[in-house]
């Protein structure tokens, strides 16, 4: 067989793919409000889907929601009550700030502290840009 043949034969015995380019999804907050606290029950579970320190995660929504918390076990406390839309958004845009790469949109990235310069470093397309939000 001919190479073009081959080509065509291996292109048909891949299998097609069903969402082209979204294989990154932002995860969405699961919790519940108690009293005058949101409690995010998934907040473990949310930074190490978007590999980040649950620590960074808390300090920018605590700075964006203008409202104090602490991490117990697996889940996230607020002490304000927060409708889970607005944390979400909050979430989304902490994704495009420290998480998606600027230059190739995919999330393998890594936060880097070289003296005060945080930058962003794709692992994909070896990328580097300085964080411009400050935490």
């Amino acid at each position: 067989m001919d190479y073009p043949a081959l080509l065509k034969k291996a292109q048909q015995a891949m299998p097609e793919q069903t969402t082209p380019g979204a294989r990154f999804e932002v995860p969405k907050v699961a919790g519940h409000v108690e009293g005058n606290k949101t409690i995010i029950t998934n907040f473990k579970a949310m930074c190490s889907s978007i590999r980040r320190e649950p620590e960074h995660v808390l300090k920018y929504l605590q700075r964006e929601l203008a409202t104090p918390g602490i991490i117990q076990d697996t889940r996230l406390i607020l002490n304000r009550k927060l409708s889970s839309a607005s944390i979400n958004e909050k979430l989304e845009r902490y994704v495009k700030e420290f998480v998606l790469c600027s230059e190739c949109r995919k999330p393998d990235t890594q936060l880097i502290r070289e003296d005060r310069i945080t930058t962003l470093k794709c692992m994909a397309c070896g990328a580097k840009h300085p964080v411009k939000a400050k935490i």
